[in-house]
């Protein structure tokens, strides 16, 4: 008699952006239990889990395009508010729940699900955690995140401080779970000097990854551009790339006020130097140098041996992020770069971080999927969500993050809070485009005039 095939697990991710998707989608095929969401072979043990993706409406849900950019397939893809999403959670039956969004939502979401789910005797583990590189509120983040079931750290490093932030003010640090960024991976750089590894690869290529809001002045922004023009004027033999994360109109996971598109129209721009989208490990199999202030693609380069430069120009600061990279080996200037530095990354740094390019990624999501098999087994069923934040432990604070979800201090929806069941119509879809192209209009065009003024 033939073996009965197993049950797919039910996994569901609730994301806020682009790059939030990304990593809760990667993350649930990590970590679920059995398999992997990502394509390829699974033995007659194991069956791919079906995964429903849920986008929190708001400022900046992801486009169709930004979606696609991802390349994660969901089984189901739909737009809620938290309160829709809560009922959704009340009426359906998941083994995992991974929750991608930013700490005051992580939190709303935690005490929803614990009022929904309170007369449950089985519910699914709920996964949590950041998307990338945490250099700013760190015990603020933390703390919104707690009562998950798993708070993944991203790195050692990180392990170690998130567990610091929770025993430091009496909170349970057990769900801190060390894992490593979800989208790593692709071939290791061979070598510029290796023939036959750049056969076929085409020119030298310098690659800048910009960031949304990092930095976030005009004046910054422009010489960035103007210094990533004068390196490709100053090596025409060289390919030189803008990789930008969004197009204009789009927006991701932090506002974007002065787009890169918008300030290299006002440039005559050498033939060398092209702006490009994309999935970033496209863009990394072509290239040989990455450059930039702080951003996520710095790690993802260096899981790859790509060599990576973290500019100093603008300063080491930690309203840039670039802090976080001290000791890495990997910070220099434009005015290096352009006298022909390369980089060194200083292994055991790069060990700290996550990034796993000795070879150790393929076992870095053990743990996390060994200890969320064993919560679903659990006798009985898994305890109540217990975030460290209650009406009693931050009365002043708690009540405003959940009443910016529609939900009360004990995580009921509020009176007249959102409460389709269906999509909505025509008109309501049209009128929520016009209100999200006001938004980015007021960021991108009456914001910054309003400041200039203001400095006037």
């Amino acid at each position: 008699m033939p073996p009965s095939t197993p049950k797919p697990r039910r996994i569901a991710v609730l994301a806020d952006s682009d790059t939030r998707w990304k990593w809760g989608a990667l993350t649930a095929g990590r970590v679920a239990p059995g398999a992997s969401i990502e394509a390829g072979p699974h033995d007659g043990a194991q069956v791919a889990p079906v995964l429903d993706g849920f986008l929190l409406r708001g400022r900046a849900t992801p486009t169709a395009r930004q979606l696609a950019e991802v390349g994660v397939r969901a089984d189901s893809l739909r737009e809620v508010t938290a309160v829709e999403f809560l009922r959704v959670m009340a009426q359906e039956s998941y083994d995992v729940l991974v929750l991608a969004l930013v700490g005051g939502g992580v939190q709303a979401v935690l005490h929803g699900l614990k009022r929904i789910w309170e007369d449950r005797t089985r519910r699914p583990v709920v996964v949590t955690g950041y998307v990338g590189v945490v250099y700013e509120k760190l015990a603020d983040g933390l703390l919104l995140r707690h009562g998950a079931d798993l708070v993944l750290a991203n790195s050692r490093q990180d392990a170690d401080r998130f567990r610091a932030v929770y025993e430091g003010v009496g909170a349970d640090a057990s769900a801190v779970t060390e894992v490593a960024l979800p989208f790593l991976g692709g071939a290791a750089y061979a070598g510029e000097h290796d023939p036959a590894a750049q056969q076929g690869r085409g020119p030298y290529t310098v690659v800048f990854a910009a960031q949304p809001s990092v930095p976030d002045s005009r004046k910054d922004r422009a010489y960035l551009l103007e210094r990533l023009v004068r390196h490709a004027r100053l090596h025409p033999e060289r390919e030189v790339l803008l990789k930008l994360r969004s197009k204009p109109g789009e927006h991701t996971t932090h506002i974007e006020e002065v787009p890169y598109q918008k300030l290299a129209q006002k440039l005559d721009l050498p033939a060398n130097f092209r702006l490009v989208y994309g999935h970033m490990g496209e863009v990394l199999d072509r290239t040989d140098l990455l450059v930039t202030v702080s951003s996520t693609a710095a790690l993802e380069a260096l899981h790859r041996r790509v060599p990576t430069v973290v500019l100093t120009d603008l300063g080491v600061r930690e309203a840039l992020g670039n802090h976080h990279f001290v000791g890495s080996g990997c910070l220099a200037s434009w005015d290096q770069l352009d006298a022909g530095h390369r980089p060194a990354a200083d292994e055991e740094w790069v060990a700290r971080q996550g990034v796993a390019a000795d070879g150790s990624y393929d076992t870095a999501f053990d743990a996390a999927r060994e200890r969320i098999a064993k919560l679903l087994e659990r006798p009985g069923g898994l305890p109540p969500l217990t975030p460290y934040y209650t009406p009693v432990t931050a009365p002043g604070y708690l009540p405003g993050i959940l009443a910016r979800h529609h939900l009360g201090p004990d995580g009921t929806p509020l009176p007249g809070a959102p409460a389709a069941d269906k999509e909505p119509g025509p008109v309501r879809q049209i009128v929520r485009r016009a209100a999200r192209g006001a938004y980015r209009h007021g960021v991108q065009r009456v914001a910054p005039v309003i400041r200039r003024m203001g400095e006037l």
